[in-house]
Parts: structure tokens; C-alpha cells; sequence
């Protein structure tokens, strides 16, 4: 008996225990809800655009719930209307989160970047979001004023749900059940609210998501109204799961009463991660990789190195990890095998999971690395012609009725502004000549901006110069047929051919209109949102009658005299490159370059737009006024060193004031002592790097690109492995659970899903590199497989890809001695 009331006495303890740690959502410091396994932030994020703000749950390590908020729509778009976020309140007392919020936000109201067409409402509510029972939360929203009686029913609290983790999971809902599709299927119903929507996947009080997986499975159920499971992909390619509040008609107040019941494995850990190249390292180069590790595992176990040939796999060298510290919400160790310099195929394996293959070679980069940007992307991106590859079409003719001049005093949805100061002898709708040629198309959309391509075509001038890089010829381009063939040479440079691609869109808009082009970019939303092959965006005819509702392109012009100096010092940078090889060009280029000067110099107030003029100027002609004006401009130099020191290194031996040069050194001393300090202490990664919104893989890249010139302006306080860290992260050994590169087709595991012109298809471009990891405020590194997450996986011109080739061909130059 006295065993027994032990037992019983033991067992209700330990259910005690496993209630009361059930009970551990609680309210972080950093405010935000968190337990082990599970955690809730309210409206830290502030980008619903991108599906990443209002309430968001991250279970086992993933975001799979996001944009809690009260919407107009049932499944909004990205010009959909969004509300405004006002004042934020934390009561630790109550353990509750609360975001004051409301319609119109009058900073997007027809105005701004991105304008929204807002309706006629008015509307001030506050999303509260407190713990429940367990690891639950309750979402409660009440209203601040009183609502026309025609939007109830109109207005809800929509969840979305990241489609990613649930294609072929199922739901439950009220008895009903089904799967989660890849592709979203009908049936159809009329339009609601001027939305094409399907019929809603189920309806009820409650709904279960994925009920047969632990990792995922969640209850949301609704006090008040029925709440519906809608699959927003109907309507928008982009859009999510939608679970769907409609604001209650019979509550006062007090709208939306929903509580979310996440499933959490007792004791969670996060599984580790092993970040290192997918491509692989140089004998000579540093070896460090990353453990990305659980805070709750403070005990990691030893990594091993193994080389792989062809009788199987050998251990070659057990590794320590040394502990780097905390960052983001993992502990970080670093594994350091620079001393292992013999050649071959390698693996890193920790408890039993080993990382994708990658080299130590010699001949690291002689293949796959760099190239693919010739060989693939910037063929695939250019405008204006048919790309093929082999029995492929990546696009057809497109674009070849380019360009109607913009109206003016319009606000464009993409952020292009025409003004009436702006116009040449052109007016309104009337076709631009001569604009039908060159440029490619910015990789997430088809439009060209002007600071896109010149930036392009100065990255290739620049490689040009520094590196061998002229003879690869990989495709063929035969300008009067207007037909690219991709792996078909024709005997001539790449680089070369596509510098001429990028200029002749350039210069064409500046012979025509006497002034540069802002952007050549489709007049309509329906046209920008089109996916898949930009040859059927327009009919490639110009239209005899031009009206806003032709389908031909509008060109924008702009008085902004910091970017016709920014292009004006790519047309310098390509004057050099060119001389010899087409001269003609490279004539125009700096007569151009030289044009842009005298009309825009001395009306701009900002110093480093006419330093950066300045150095590529006194590069191309080695002209001493040009020189003479840097000297002039000395204190902007030193305040500003850190900016563009790195250019002003590039023309220093045309520099003769030694008392300036003295100066320059002195502050190149102090930059590299704090980047290598930055690059010590911001992250393990060995980079200055502060996550963002955005990935930061473009900003690294660009960084690198910066410190091989300082490094060979400064040989003295070079730090040629910060440049050489900065590669690594974009090709691996970066923060989170995804360890691709982020440059598409290029290395053993890479990003294979991207925002290019075949997202739709959930495809990639060769070449293309993307932003990359991404931070979901307060501190989860995120890089998901979706191809419309813009702010992690995009293309773009102008940089992400080519400011990545040329930072591989600088870690190639110094390591391959």
C-alpha cells in the first residue's frame, strides 16, 4: 500500500510538472513571447509586402505563421492596402503585447515608392496578443472608432500560413478535411471584392493544420465569428495559406477573438548546422567553417574532416570547434582547418550529418564558378532579343516597340516619378527613337533603370582591367537578327559584347533625348506582374495612335544630377576598356562621360557623387585638372574615407601633393584596423555584418569588391581574407539552417528556387545571385525554398551578380600564386 501511494504520489508530480511546463510561453526581454520550441513576435517586422509583419509564430525553428493583421482583402496583393502602424504597448504585468494600429497610412495614400490606392475608410483598431493555456496564444482585436455598417463582414483578421512546409500536409476543419496542393485548383466563385477567389478549403470554429506532424501541427480556433481556410494563390501567384477572421457584426468592440494552439516536442533542439563553401577553399586559403549550434546544447562534440577519392571516405582530422559566442539566437562555434592544404573532395560530418561535398584545389575557380554569369545570366537577361539555348528558348523577341515617353505628373506603382522639368522635345505618349536596343531586363521585373545598367557595364569594364577575363567566349550575339545563342561562340569577348549590350541602351537614350533616361518600365500593373517570358509582355509594334492604355513601355527622364554623375563615371571606366578594342564607342563614351560633367557638376551638393566622377575622369585621361579638382576636394575625402577611400586609392600615383598623400595614408590605417576589428567582433562569419530585412549578400559582395582595391592600393594594411570571408558567405557559410549559395547553379548545394523571370516555375537562373539570409526580426536568420520572397532570393542588375564574379576573380588572383 505505502508503495502504492508512492507511485500514484510520483505520477501526479510528474503530470504536475509536465502541466506546469507546458505553461512556458512567456515574454522575452526583447519583446516577444518565447518557450523552447516556439515563439511569437507582434509587429516586429514592418514588411507585409513580403508576407513578414503583423503577429508571426516561428515552431521549431521555422516561421510558418505570418501578417496577423486585420486586411481589406481577403487575399491582398502587394499593392493591396495595408494599415499603419502607430504606438506599440508591452505589459510584462499581463503578459501582453499590444499594436495600435489604423487605415489610411497617409504616407502611402497614392504617394511614395510603392503608392496604394487606399478606399474611403477609416478605420483605428489594436491587435492584442496575451499567452494561454500552455504554449497557446489568444489574438484579440478591438476597435477604436465606429465602422460604416457596409464593411462588416468585409473587413478580417487574416493568418497566413507558409505554403512551403505544407505542401502534402493536411488540414482538419469542423469534420471536414483535405491536402495541401502544390498548385492551387478550383473550384472558382464570382468575384469578391474584385478578387478572383476559389471556394474556401473548409469553414468552422476550428481549423488544424498539418494534424500527422509534430514539427507543424496547429489549432486555431475562433470565439466569435467562423473563420475560413482560403488558398490565396488563386488569386495571386505569390500568395499564402489563409486562415480568415471576418470582423464580428454582434460584439461591440471586441472584433476578433482567436486563440492558436501550436504543437511543441517537449525539450526541442535545434538541429546543428555545419555552414561551410559549397564550392570550396584554395590550399593556401583559410579554412574556417561555422557550427551553428542550440543554446541549450553547450557541450558540441568534435567535428571530423574526411576526404572522399575513389575507394570511399577517409578521416582525415578530427576539429575542436572553438566557441565564438552568441549571435542571433544561436550559440556560434568556428572550425578551423586552414593547416589541410592537400587537393581533393571533402566533407565536414558532425554527429552523424555530413555537409555537401566541397574542394581543395589549385584550380578552384577555373570552372563553375564565375562563368556561369557569362555563359547564363547576362545572355538570359538582355533586352530586346530572342535567347536561346540550344532547343531552349529562355525568351523570346521582346520589347521592341520601347519607348513611349511618360506622362507627366504621374506617380508610377514601381517608384518612377515624371515631372514636367523633365521632358524633351518629346511629349507625353509620343514614341522615343532609337530605344529598342541594348540594356537587360532587372531580373525580378523587365524594366531598365539607368543606374542598374551603367553599373553592369562598369563591373565588366572594371574585370576587364583587372583581370584575364576577355578571352572567354561561350555565346554568340548577332545584333541584326537580334538572336542570342547560349554555349555557341562566336569569336568574340563576352565581357566586350555585353559592355556594348549594356551601352548601347545608354547611349541611345542620351542621343535621342540630349539627356539620360531615368527607366524604360511597363505602363501597367497588369504588364509589371506578368511572369514567364517577357516576349509576350507587349506586341513588339509601335502603336499609331499612343494612349495610356497601349501596351508599349514609358521612358522616364529626371533632373538628378548625383546619377548622371554616377553614369557618367561608368561611361569613363568604359572609355578605358574600350579604346582599343572599339574605339568608336569608347569615343562616345567619354565624350559623353565629359558632356555629363559640365551640365551636372556643379549642381550637385554631394561630394562623393563628383569624387567618384573625378577618379574615373583622371583614370581614363590622365588629365591633371581632374586631379587638381580631388586635391581641391581633400577634407570630403578624409571625412568621407570610409566611402570611397577605395577609390581615391585607385588614382593616387596621380596624385603629387605628398601632404595629401600622408593624409590618405593615415586614414587607410585607421579603416583597416576597424574593419578587422569589425570583422572579429560583429560576427563569426569573419565580415562586418549587420542583419537586415534584406539578405545581405549584395552589400558583402560590394564590400569585398571595395577591400581588393584597398588591399592593392594599400598592400600595407591589406587584409586579403576579410574579401576572401565576404566570397565564402555568399557561397555557404552563412547563418541559418539553408547553407545554399546564394548564386543559383554554382557550387554542390545552391539556390535552385529564385526570384528571376522564371519564378513561376520554381526555377532558377544560372548565375543569378541573390540577396540571400534574411533576419526575421528580433534574431531568425531565414532563407526560405520560395521563389517570390524578393528580399532573400531575388536577381538584380547592376550588382548581385556581378560584383559577386569579380569578387571571385580577386580571391582567385591572390590565392593562385
Amino acid at each position: 500500500m505505502k508503495n502504492r501511494i508512492g507511485f500514484v504520489f510520483v505520477i501526479l508530480l510528474v503530470m504536475f510538472q509536465i502541466k506546469m511546463g507546458a505553461q512556458n510561453l512567456k515574454l522575452h526581454p526583447k519583446g516577444y513571447f518565447t518557450a523552447r520550441g516556439i515563439d511569437v513576435t507582434v509587429f516586429d517586422d514592418i514588411y507585409p509586402d513580403g508576407h513578414q509583419t503583423g503577429v508571426t509564430m516561428i515552431q521549431h525553428g521555422e516561421r510558418v505563421m505570418a501578417n496577423g493583421d486585420l486586411r481589406l482583402e481577403i487575399s491582398p496583393g502587394q499593392w493591396s492596402p495595408v494599415p499603419k502602424e502607430n504606438e506599440k504597448k508591452i505589459d510584462p504585468a499581463t503578459q501582453t503585447i499590444s499594436q495600435s494600429l489604423s487605415y489610411p497610412d497617409e504616407s502611402k495614400n497614392h504617394i511614395g515608392f510603392n503608392p496604394i490606392d487606399y478606399p474611403d475608410l477609416k478605420l483605428k483598431y489594436k491587435v492584442n496578443v496575451t499567452p494561454a493555456e500552455g504554449n497557446n496564444f489568444r489574438i484579440t482585436v478591438d476597435l477604436e472608432n465606429e465602422v460604416d455598417v457596409k464593411w462588416l463582414g468585409k473587413i478580417g483578421f487574416n493568418i497566413e500560413l507558409f505554403p512551403g512546409d505544407l505542401f502534402g500536409k493536411s488540414y482538419i476543419c469542423d469534420g471536414n478535411f483535405g491536402i495541401f496542393t502544390h498548385s492551387p485548383y478550383g473550384p472558382l466563385q464570382a468575384q469578391i471584392e474584385g478578387q478572383n477567389l476559389g471556394v474556401p478549403l473548409c469553414k468552422g470554429k476550428k481549423i488544424t493544420i498539418a494534424p500527422e506532424s509534430d514539427l507543424s501541427r496547429v489549432t486555431i480556433q475562433s470565439n466569435l465569428e467562423d473563420i475560413a481556410l482560403w488558398d490565396g494563390r488563386i488569386n495571386h501567384n505569390n500568395g499564402w495559406f489563409i486562415i480568415r477572421a471576418p470582423i464580428s457584426k454582434n460584439s461591440g468592440k471586441r472584433v476578433i477573438d482567436i486563440v492558436v494552439a501550436p504543437n511543441v516536442i517537449s525539450n526541442w533542439t535545434y538541429k546543428p548546422v555545419v555552414q561551410v563553401s559549397q564550392v570550396g577553399y584554395y590550399p593556401t586559403q583559410s579554412k574556417v567553417a561555422i557550427l551553428e549550434n542550440d543554446p541549450n546544447d553547450t557541450e558540441p562534440s568534435e567535428v571530423i574532416l574526411i576526404k572522399h577519392d575513389e575507394l570511399g571516405k577517409k578521416n582525415i582530422k578530427t576539429i575542436k570547434p572553438e566557441k565564438w559566442g552568441d549571435f542571433l539566437r544561436y550559440n556560434y562555434y568556428q572550425i578551423d582547418f586552414s593547416e589541410v592544404k592537400q587537393e581533393g573532395m571533402y566533407t565536414l560530418s558532425y554527429k552523424g550529418n555530413e555537409t555537401s561535398p566541397f574542394q581543395i584545389s589549385k584550380k578552384l575557380y577555373d570552372r563553375n564558378v564565375w562563368q556561369p554569369i557569362l555563359e547564363y545570366f547576362l545572355p538570359v537577361q538582355m533586352c530586346h532579343v530572342r535567347v536561346n539555348e540550344k532547343y531552349r528558348i529562355w525568351h523570346n523577341f521582346c520589347h521592341l516597340d520601347d519607348a513611349q515617353m511618360a506622362p507627366t505628373n504621374i506617380n508610377h506603382f514601381d517608384g518612377y516619378v515624371q515631372g514636367p522639368s523633365t521632358l524633351t522635345k518629346y511629349k507625353a505618349n509620343e514614341v522615343v527613337a532609337d530605344l529598342n536596343q541594348g540594356g537587360w531586363h532587372d531580373a525580378g521585373d523587365d524594366d531598365l533603370r539607368v543606374e542598374s545598367q551603367i553599373g553592369t557595364v562598369w563591373n565588366l569594364a572594371l574585370m576587364l582591367e583587372e583581370f584575364d577575363i576577355e578571352s572567354y567566349d561561350a555565346t554568340s550575339i548577332d545584333y541584326d537578327k537580334k538572336i542570342v545563342e547560349i554555349h555557341q561562340p562566336d569569336g568574340k569577348s563576352d565581357a566586350l559584347q555585353q559592355m556594348e549590350h549594356g551601352l548601347s541602351s545608354i547611349l541611345a537614350g542620351y542621343r535621342s533625348m540630349g539627356r539620360l533616361y531615368r527607366g524604360i518600365i511597363t505602363n501597367t500593373l497588369k504588364q509589371y506582374t506578368i511572369l514567364g517570358d517577357f516576349g509576350g509582355v507587349t506586341d513588339g509594334k509601335w502603336s499609331a495612335n499612343p494612349s495610356a492604355q497601349d501596351d508599349d513601355r514609358w521612358v522616364f527622364t529626371e533632373d538628378n544630377p548625383d546619377r548622371e554623375l554616377y553614369v557618367a563615371a561608368g561611361l569613363a571606366a568604359s572609355y578605358r576598356v574600350l579604346k582599343v578594342k572599339n574605339s568608336k564607342l569608347a569615343a562616345e563614351c567619354l565624350e559623353t562621360a565629359k558632356a555629363l560633367y559640365r551640365t551636372s557638376f556643379s549642381k550637385t551638393k554631394r561630394a562623393d557623387s563628383k569624387i567618384t566622377l573625378l577618379v574615373e575622369l583622371a583614370l581614363a585621361t590622365n588629365e591633371s585638372v581632374y586631379s587638381a579638382q580631388i586635391i581641391d576636394l581633400e577634407a570630403d575625402v578624409l571625412k568621407n574615407f570610409e566611402r570611397i577611400g577605395w577609390r581615391v586609392g585607385r588614382m593616387k600615383h596621380l596624385i603629387k601633393d605628398k601632404s595629401f598623400l600622408n593624409k590618405l595614408n593615415y586614414e587607410a590605417e585607421k579603416w583597416s584596423a576597424k574593419t578587422k576589428k569589425n570583422a572579429l567582433t560583429d560576427s563569426p562569419y569573419g565580415v562586418p555584418y549587420t542583419p537586415n530585412i534584406w539578405g545581405a549578400g549584395w552589400t558583402l559582395q560590394e564590400f569585398g569588391v571595395k577591400q581588393y582595391y584597398f588591399a592593392k592600393s594599400w598592400p600595407e594594411f591589406a587584409n586579403h581574407e576579410v574579401y576572401s570571408n565576404a566570397l565564402n558567405f555568399i557561397l555557404g557559410v552563412h547563418p541559418g539552417n539553408n547553407t545554399a549559395s546564394f548564386a543559383s547553379g554554382i557550387g554542390s548545394n545552391s539556390l535552385l528556387v529564385a526570384y528571376g523571370m522564371n519564378r513561376a516555375d520554381w526555377s532558377y537562373i544560372p548565375g543569378g545571385v541573390t540577396s540571400g539570409t534574411a533576419l526575421i526580426r528580433p534574431n531568425l536568420p531565414e532563407l526560405k525554398k520560395w521563389p517570390y520572397f524578393w528580399q532573400q532570393t531575388e536577381y538584380v542588375m547592376g550588382g548581385g551578380s556581378t560584383d559577386f564574379m569579380f569578387l571571385v576573380l580577386a580571391v582567385q588572383k591572390h590565392f593562385v600564386k
